[in-house]
């Protein structure tokens, strides 16, 4: 399903009709475990005929958040689910939070983790929220711009190991898995150009002098990103805490021994998740 940037409308504007709205009423406060989301995913597909390509204005991740639940899981489980929104994970990071924390959400999709970090930290934070797609990118905005969030920058960019013009394979039945790597035939189905710039040159770009926590939603170009980052960059804007995903066949299995001889150790580990820290 398409997007088309609209003139900018209010919070809303795109309030959930009645039934959408008693289902998100059931759907929301779901318990976190295997029968509440269970329930809650089951709620979700009840909604789908309903919902009629439209989006839809709610309060998601302490934020308000205009979301399309069609082609993007995420705004999927954000709106139907979001308690179950990788629970575990921000809670590792709401423990790290302080008045100045400075945070860099690379692959930030519509900004679930980004918009909790604006939240939770308050106007002294930095935030550097990427996203390459361009589409994506238009939602991102627009979910920063409704909050008035002053602490968050919007970055229309991918990271990788070298500044330049660079291919994203899109996954039209699920944006967010779109990447700079092929990973599936239903991925080759889409192509987009973007531009990407390094990690090391956009902290100094931004003037960041140190980086309190990193999250790479990359779909498998971690290790990529990160090697360079390394290699490049002086110790002193290593950042204290990286997470990431830890899919089986997307990361590289030589990721956690370069994490190691940085000095990372893993501090937590979900089911899609790995969360390390360094002294």
């Amino acid at each position: 399903m398409s997007y088309t940037p609209q003139e900018p409308a209010e919070f809303g504007a795109h309030a959930p009709g009645p039934y959408v709205g008693a289902i998100l009423a059931l759907s929301r406060p779901m318990p976190p475990n295997w029968l509440g989301k269970r329930l809650g995913y089951a709620l979700r597909r009840l909604a789908q005929p309903a919902l009629g390509g439209r989006p839809f204005d709610v309060e998601a991740m302490g934020a308000r958040m205009r979301l399309r639940p069609y082609n993007n899981v995420c705004e999927s489980r954000l709106l139907f689910t979001p308690r179950f929104f990788d629970e575990a994970e921000r809670e590792f990071l709401e423990r790290l939070i302080h008045p100045t924390f400075a945070f860099l959400d690379i692959g930030a999709n519509v900004g679930g983790y980004t918009m909790f970090v604006a939240a939770k930290a308050g106007p002294r934070a930095r935030i550097l929220a990427f996203e390459p797609q361009a589409e994506i990118f238009e939602r991102l905005a627009e979910n920063i711009r409704l909050n008035g969030f002053s602490n968050v920058k919007a970055l229309d960019c991918a990271v990788s190991d070298k500044s330049g013009e660079i291919v994203l394979f899109v996954a039209g039945h699920n944006y967010g898995e779109t990447s700079m790597r092929l990973m599936n035939s239903e991925a080759a189905q889409g192509r987009e150009r973007a531009q990407a710039r390094t990690l090391k040159s956009v902290i100094e770009a931004e003037g960041l002098t140190s980086i309190d926590a990193i999250k790479l939603d990359v779909e498998g170009a971690e290790e990529v990103i990160l090697e360079a980052f390394f290699r490049d960059a002086p110790e002193t804007i290593w950042p204290k805490a990286l997470l990431m995903e830890n899919i089986d066949g997307r990361s590289s299995p030589a990721l956690p021994g370069l994490l190691a001889s940085k000095g990372y150790k893993v501090a937590l580990r979900t089911r899609r998740n790995l969360a390390y820290t360094r002294d």
